[in-house]
């Protein structure tokens, strides 16, 4: 990192829900085309985290993202840099089409129509059950179709930086581990990855680095090959 100028980095990040601490000066950074994972038992805080980094919750601390410190900004200016969150639970428009919901999710675009015409063709060939059914309301999909909306939705917004909250949660294996997938090729391709996740090996297996997050604050921060059992992860949750 000495050399190299962070995509994001966050430093003594706190937040709390009324008198608790459930994030306590945390730090992290993301390289720019880094994919990097956050690991912890429930109630650690990694949700927190997210939600604190992309201003959904108050905190307070310092992110500095592409050598700009964007502390003060709201979400939706956050998302207009390039930082781009899915959300546990999706966050979709149910009554709305697939269609929709993707064009909603480059409202923030700038340029010609065919730049939002290119990102849509670029989810469409990640996710091809979408434009089987561009037409269909996202309430009326399965729980692995509309994790694919919801990240084919993000994607359409252009990220620098991608922000992912259980993507994997209530999915059968296949389903996860071709998201998490998908994942791992756009990473290839450039684009900055965080992830929280609960499916440690998934999760593993595509990043570079890994923090582990207990009890509101980070234990360790490792790449990916020094964890080789779940035995390495709980001596790092449980001390």
């Amino acid at each position: 990192m000495a050399d190299i100028t962070p995509l994001i980095a966050v430093r003594d990040l706190t937040a709390r829900y009324g008198h608790i601490e459930a994030l306590r000066s945390t730090a992290l950074h993301v390289a720019p085309g880094e994919f990097v994972t956050i690991l912890g038992p429930n109630g650690a805080g990694k949700t927190t985290l997210l939600r604190a980094i992309t201003r959904l919750i108050a905190s307070t601390g310092q992110i500095i993202f592409n050598g700009q410190d964007v502390t003060h900004l709201r979400t939706h200016e956050l998302a207009g840099l390039g930082i781009i969150m899915v959300q546990e639970g999706r966050g979709l428009f149910g009554d709305m089409s697939v269609r929709e919901n993707l064009q909603l999710g480059a409202y923030k675009l700038s340029g010609p129509q065919a730049h939002s015409e290119r990102q849509l063709e670029k989810v469409f060939s990640l996710f091809p059950r979408l434009r089987e059914r561009i037409d269909q309301t996202a309430s009326s999909m399965s729980g692995g179709e509309q994790q694919m909306l919801a990240v084919g939705r993000a994607l359409m917004a252009d990220p620098k930086l991608l922000i992912l909250d259980e993507p994997s949660l209530g999915l059968a294996p296949r389903v996860a581990s071709e998201i998490l997938s998908t994942l791992g090729a756009l990473n290839k391709e450039g684009l900055g990855i965080l992830l929280v996740e609960q499916k440690a090996p998934l999760a593993l297996k595509l990043a570079q680095r890994v923090y582990i997050l207990a009890s509101g604050s980070v234990r360790a921060e490792l790449p990916t090959q020094e964890i080789e059992s779940h035995h390495d992860l709980a001596r790092y949750y449980f001390t």
